[in-house]
């Protein structure tokens, strides 16, 4: 055997990454939040299809809450590489439940775009926002960045954009490196020269409060990246919570998003609670 990462060869590095082989169901699973997200997407005042930027992806589906609130920006998941927003308008409903604006942004995926090229467009859909959203209620000056898997990676990175407040990362990685390494790096096609500058637990920490949350029925080493990354934040003094949500995998995660009574839409809104920032 021929270790490639932290003792693992090549096969179990690959199997330590892979959500999808580990959660059998994960097919239907995420099939029937299609379905909902479908009849989310048809709510009262929802604005699909908002352009923030040149790119065929570069596309804001905007859901508004019942009364002016804060904004909460969810970016969807898939390794960077796979999946879109309109897969995950169905969690939208206990933010929304709970006063939240809520607005999910796409952007281009590898290889036809480099992971840095990614993190600018999430960075300009969030600025975009910023500019625009107050005109459907948002207070912009209140904005939480939020994300799934890939999308907890640049919730991460996206930290201390105009109007952020706070972040709240799901099931993220956070160093990249084993990715580089892994299967995953076929279209994402980093060089080790590219880890530091795309691994927020390589970078300096943001000074915005930012929840870190992982299921603990998650892969061990998705469960690894979150517990370290926040342990890394911590030892830097950076503001923050690690949210560890019991017996949820990779996907049943999105569940607890979804519902007002979830942890994760919860600690959203606590969030969303928060002054303005003022750095």
């Amino acid at each position: 055997m021929t270790a490639v990462y932290r003792g693992m060869d090549q096969a179990a590095l690959d199997a330590g990454y892979n959500n999808s082989l580990a959660v059998a169901n994960s097919a239907k699973l995420m099939a029937g939040y299609g379905v909902l997200s479908e009849q989310m997407r048809l709510s009262p005042g929802a604005r699909t299809g908002l352009r923030y930027g040149p790119a065929p992806r570069n596309l804001i589906d905007y859901l508004p809450a019942a009364s002016p609130g804060p904004l909460l920006v969810f970016i969807h998941g898939g390794y960077w590489q796979a999946r879109a927003k309109e897969d995950f308008t169905f969690l939208a409903k206990g933010p929304l439940a709970l006063g939240l604006h809520v607005a999910l942004v796409g952007y281009t995926l590898a290889p036809d775009a480099s992971l840095a090229t990614i993190v600018d467009e999430v960075r300009s859909s969030i600025r975009w926002l910023h500019s625009n959203a107050a005109q459907w209620g948002a207070d912009t000056n209140r904005i939480v960045v939020s994300g799934w898997s890939a999308g907890g990676h640049l919730t991460a990175m996206c930290m201390d954009e105009p109007g952020v407040i706070a972040g709240l990362a799901l099931s993220g990685v956070y160093d990249l490196e084993p990715v580089r390494l892994s299967y995953l790096n076929a279209k994402l096609k980093l060089e080790a020269s590219d880890v530091k500058q795309v691994s927020p637990a390589l970078l300096p920490p943001s000074a915005r409060p930012l929840t870190v949350a992982y299921g603990t029925a998650e892969l061990p080493q998705l469960q690894r990246q979150s517990r370290e990354f926040f342990a890394m934040r911590e030892r830097a003094g950076a503001p923050g919570a690690l949210l560890p949500l019991e017996g949820l995998d990779h996907f049943t995660v999105l569940e607890d998003f979804a519902s007002p009574q979830g942890a994760l839409a919860l600690a959203a809104r606590q969030l969303g609670s928060l002054s303005p920032y003022a750095g």
